[in-house]
């Protein structure tokens, strides 16, 4: 009997263990029968033919990473498995499962031997803290041991709390019983609310397409350091079939559970992306890509809910199947929390940056955005572009985003930082796959920020694969001069990509074309589409400045970098600073301004500066 009652307390205390991984919790508070029975996972290590993993036989597969920070907690991420390879199994999204649910099916089979791994978290300024575990190490802040297995294709990712606001970490995993260690990780928690903050600086990515080229920004900006926090403001993941020597892995286009994860596996693959997680605490959202290009409410560009499109382009996987699967894998592999436990296709929320600003990030591709155009219906959008009913984000989302709005502003912030997939400010002209598309939902939000007198915003764009800087302003309600800025309600920074492709070479035929743009374009200031990187935002008490970083090449491998331009806005003029970029940008084109390039390169390994050009920018296909 002695035996029974202690196996049995065994049993519930590893349950217990089990529970502090958050991929096997339910997707509700409300309902907790829809997370995994996790007493049942540990007796599967009872069954005869049980062998357990040895330490020998296990690996951090892809790398470290932390996310989402709060001024108390930060979310850490690893992956620890046999082997690279992800859990193919489709079942976690399959029956009576919650909607678009991140979190384990409780009724699956899976490995009989979970795996044990112990975490820890110490000031980053603390020594000697790699031998934390050997020798209880008293500079250790948190530390915890959560469990993995194939349920949840070996992932970890937990909830390191009790730490101090606006505090630099480290963190890094052990393999219960052994001294396999990850590598030491570097994160930051955010201020509180009420402090006086006198600086953040986020680095800003989008649109890192592996077959592309190489993810050299990555590694640049990690290599530089300096940042507090990195926003990725989607296409994170490709959901295409690249070939060529970083030919995408599976080899096709992804539809089920097994292929998205195969697909993330592949790109956490990629060492600079490796390096830029484990060393900076991330902020991402997506964009179409992570499901399938141009997205919206009821189905894709190349899938739509009709049977003749699930039987002939949807390898017989519906549109909200398939929306199941991505949004499955992305939360397994990002190190991201579910804000709202009852919404699990919820990915907007914001960070309080202390008193200096707010930090809002949107869904502008999944939630529940109004048809799209699709390419065979671009005539229709054209024609409903306008209407009212029309919404970018939803109605949820959008009461939520006018609110915070507001609320920013009532409490004090001195910036608004809204981190958007597509351009706001029209300057890509008259697209209607962006905010153009969606004129009511663009004009609630300008009248919002009139009508509540809400200034200093700040917007923030990716998907584009230009660079490209203007003034948010209401064309045709507001008086606005382009060359002074007055009547402007804010600035948009849009970023290029990481690898993704952009305006063909040679780099003059790029200039001449974002001279032609910006001359066409009263809000546009700045244009550049040639070169692939990234921009910091440096947000001061009386500033915002965007540097623009490129990547001479993504077609290999290397630490190159150019400055590109510096932008600034000051607080209380609501419109980019004259002349733009000081009067002078290295590429692309600025209003008023000049362009004087040099070969002139950053090695951000040596620190040093040589001169020297490549002949291609991506990797040929």
């Amino acid at each position: 009997m002695k035996v029974v009652i202690l196996s049995a307390l065994a049993a519930v205390a590893t349950a217990v263990e089990l529970s502090t991984n958050l991929n096997y919790h339910s997707p509700s508070t409300r309902h907790s029968d829809l997370g995994i029975d996790l007493p049942t996972v540990q007796r599967r290590t009872l069954k005869r033919d049980s062998v357990p993993y040895s330490p020998d036989d296990l690996n951090f597969t892809h790398g470290i990473a932390s996310g989402d920070p709060y001024p108390t907690s930060v979310i850490l991420w690893t992956r620890v498995a046999p082997s690279l390879a992800s859990d193919l199994g489709n079942i976690t999204v399959e029956g009576n499962v919650p909607l678009y649910s991140h979190e384990t099916e409780r009724y699956i089979i899976a490995d009989p031997n979970p795996i044990c791994v112990d975490w820890a978290v110490w000031p980053a300024t603390s020594s000697n803290a790699t031998r934390w575990k050997r020798q209880g190490n008293e500079t250790v802040v948190a530390s915890g041991r959560a469990y993995t297995t194939s349920d949840i294709d070996f992932t970890i990712k937990v909830e390191a709390g009790g730490l101090s606001p606006f505090t630099e970490y480290n963190y890094q995993f052990t393999i219960c019983g052994s001294d396999k260690k990850s590598r030491i990780g570097k994160t930051k928690t955010t201020p509180d609310k009420n402090d006086n903050v006198s600086e953040v600086k986020l680095a800003v990515f989008s649109c890192s397409n592996f077959p592309n080229g190489y993810f050299n920004a990555y590694g640049n900006a990690a290599r530089k350091g300096g940042l507090d926090y990195v926003i990725h403001l989607g296409d994170y993941i490709y959901e295409s079939a690249g070939g060529g020597e970083r030919a995408h892995d599976p080899p096709r286009v992804t539809f089920t559970l097994g292929d998205y994860r195969t697909r993330h596996g592949q790109y956490r693959t990629d060492p600079d992306l490796q390096l830029l997680a484990a060393n900076h605490p991330w902020i991402p959202t997506w964009d179409d890509h992570e499901v399938a290009n141009n997205g919206y409410r009821d189905g894709f560009s190349a899938l739509n809910n009709t049977e003749a499109s699930f039987r002939q382009g949807g390898r017989m996987v519906s549109v909200d199947q398939r929306k199941m699967n991505a949004v499955r894998a992305y939360f397994e592999w990002m190190p991201i929390r579910q804000v709202d436990l009852d919404d699990n296709l919820r990915i907007w929320r914001s960070f309080e940056l202390g008193n200096l600003a707010d930090l809002i990030i949107l869904d502008t591709r999944n939630y529940d955005r109004s048809i799209t155009s699709l390419g065979w219906n671009d005539a229709y959008i054209e024609l409903i572009r306008d209407e009212a009913s029309r919404s970018l984000m939803g109605g949820r989302q959008e009461s939520w985003f006018y609110r915070t709005l507001k609320e920013s502003k009532d409490r004090g912030a001195k910036w608004r930082i809204i981190g958007s997939q597509v351009i706001f400010s029209g300057a890509d002209g008259a697209g209607t796959d962006t905010w153009g598309g969606y004129t009511a939902n663009r004009n609630r939000t300008l009248q919002t920020l009139i009508d509540n007198d809400i200034d200093n915003n700040v917007f923030l764009a990716g998907d584009s694969h230009r660079n490209q800087v203007a003034d948010v302003t209401w064309l045709g309600e507001l008086d606005y001069n382009p060359a002074t800025g007055s009547g402007s309600l804010g600035v948009e920074f849009a970023g290029t990509a990481v690898s993704s492709s952009g305006r063909a070479g040679p780099i003059s035929a790029a200039n001449t074309y974002a001279r032609n743009r910006v001359r066409d374009t009263d809000v546009l200031q700045w244009h550049e589409g040639y070169y692939r990187g990234y921009f910091v935002l440096s947000v001061q008490k009386d500033k915002v400045t965007a540097g623009f970083f490129g990547s001479p090449t993504v077609a290999t491998r290397n630490p190159w970098e150019l400055p590109l331009a510096n932008l600034t806005v000051l607080s209380g003029e609501n419109k980019l600073s004259r002349p733009v970029a000081g009067g002078k940008v290295e590429a692309g084109f600025a209003k008023g301004g000049t362009t004087t390039g040099t070969n002139l390169t950053l090695n951000t390994e040596t620190k040093k500066w040589e001169v020297i050009g490549f002949d291609e920018m991506f990797i040929s296909r």
